[in-house]
Parts: C-alpha cells; structure tokens; sequence
C-alpha cells in the first residue's frame, strides 16, 4: 500500500504545473537606440551569470516614455536624458529610490564616406570663432542633414541645441532629414542618403560606414546623461539587472563603446 501511495504522488508532481517561481524570470527593458551595442553585451554577460533572461526593446527615448505611460510592461527605463525619466517620474511610474544616472555621452558630426572639406585635414574645430559656418554649405552640398526628431528624441534636442549655440541653426533647419532615433538617422549617413549627420559618439564608433568630422564642445548642449530607473511594476530580477548595469562586467561593456560611466558599484 505504501508503495501504491509514493507511485501515485510520483504521478502527480509529475502531471502537475510548476510553479510560477520554477519558471525563468524574463527581465523587460525599455533602452534608448543609441545604447544597443553596449546593453546588448552587458545583458548577454548577466544572462550567463544569472539564468534570467533580458528583453530589450530599443527605440527613442520619447516613443519608450509614451508606451510605458500609455501601460507598456517594461520593468527597466533607460533613457538618453534626463527630461523623459522626469516625465515619468512625473506620473509616478517609475520608483524613484532606484533611479541613477548611468552613462554619459558625447555629440559629432558625421559624413558619409569621402564627404570631407577640401584642405582640411583631420577633425573640424567647432570652438567660438572656428570656420565651420562658412565650410557647412560646402561640406552639405545639395544632401541633407541626418539628426532624431529635434522636437522629441533627446539626440535630436542636443543636436538642435548645439546648432544654435553655434549660430548654424537658422542655415540648416531646412535641410534637416529628421529621424525616428539616433539610430535611424546614422543609418541615413551611413547608407548615402544623407550627406551629414549628428550623432553620438558611440553610435558613429559603431558604424564603419561614416566618417567623425568634428565633436560638438560640451558645453554647446546640455549635458548628455542617460539615467536609469525601473517603473513600478518591476521584479527582483530587473533590481538585479539594474544593480548590475554599474558593476565590472557591465561598464567594461559599455566603456568598450565609448560611454562615459556615471555610476560605478563601490
């Protein structure tokens, strides 16, 4: 009889489902575009380290920050500045003791290859004063200038800013060929069908198919930060991936690609 009884509770952990927490975590990741290269490295490294699985979605900072607002289940936001996790810090949607600033940028000027000034040899000095005003028509010829929406996407607000900072703005804002994202836009340098763009740094690092011709003076933009935070509806599994986005493993991930580190775990 014993034995009937251990078979027939075999037989029915067996059929059983199992539980929700025997099953694998799956992390959902809201990330700015221009992050993918150095994300998709650091999550690939916390994956193999931890058995949970990292989904990351990449898009524009502001088309992230309206889905998590109109109910998208992300469990993790990074952003490519500080105004749209403002925004959804705003509508207490995300929680704001775990909120960091993580990474750090910088802005250039890219050509597609072999658009360059003539006589010009190595970067183009963009300080007060410099020639640039004068060689932009030139180095535009007929083409356009590839940035993100100027109006939403954080690339595309930097890129506006430092135009105007240098007096560029008015000569260029229609000849603008605006971008859903950074990436987006690169890519239109980088497949010919834009003369010029403005773009990160990291992101012209990852494309070989453009050339760096100048890097905007920090101080011609606000300060390029990318903040992260989970959103109110994250697990233990996305605090995790959090914590770990400012240890060793992650920031090597993302120094490798040019960011700056802003956050490091002590």
């Amino acid at each position: 009889m014993p034995t009937r009884r251990l078979l027939l509770s075999a037989i029915l952990a067996v059929a059983m489902p199992l539980p929700a927490l025997a099953r694998a975590e799956v992390v959902t990741v809201f990330a700015a575009a221009s992050l993918k290269n150095g994300l998709d490295a650091a999550a690939r490294a916390f994956e193999a380290g931890t058995g949970t699985r990292v989904a990351i979605s990449y898009a524009g900072s502001s088309a992230l920050a309206r889905q998590i607002e109109a109910g998208a289940p992300a469990d993790l936001f990074l952003s490519a500045d500080t105004d749209w996790m403002d925004h959804l810090a705003g509508k207490d949607l995300i929680r704001a003791d775990s909120r960091i600033n993580l990474l750090g940028n910088s802005l250039v000027l890219v050509g597609a290859q072999g658009v360059g000034a003539p006589g010009v040899t190595g970067p183009l000095d963009l300080t007060p004063g410099a020639p640039l005003p004068a060689l932009l028509p030139e180095l535009l010829g007929d083409g356009r200038m590839a940035v993100a929406l100027t109006a939403a996407v954080p690339a595309g607000k930097y890129a506006k800013a430092a135009l105007e900072h240098l007096g560029l703005w008015d000569g260029v804002k229609d000849r603008l060929a605006e971008a859903e994202n950074v990436r987006a836009a690169l890519a239109l340098v980088a497949r010919g069908e834009a003369r010029l763009g403005i773009v990160y740094a990291t992101d012209a690092k990852a494309e070989p198919k453009v050339t760096v011709l100048a890097t905007f003076p920090a101080g011609s933009h606000p300060p390029i930060v990318y903040p992260a935070a989970l959103t109110r509806t994250a697990g233990a599994g996305a605090a995790e991936f959090l914590r770990f986005l400012s240890s060793p493993a992650a920031t090597a991930a993302f120094e490798a690609q040019g960011f700056s580190i802003l956050a490091r775990a002590s």
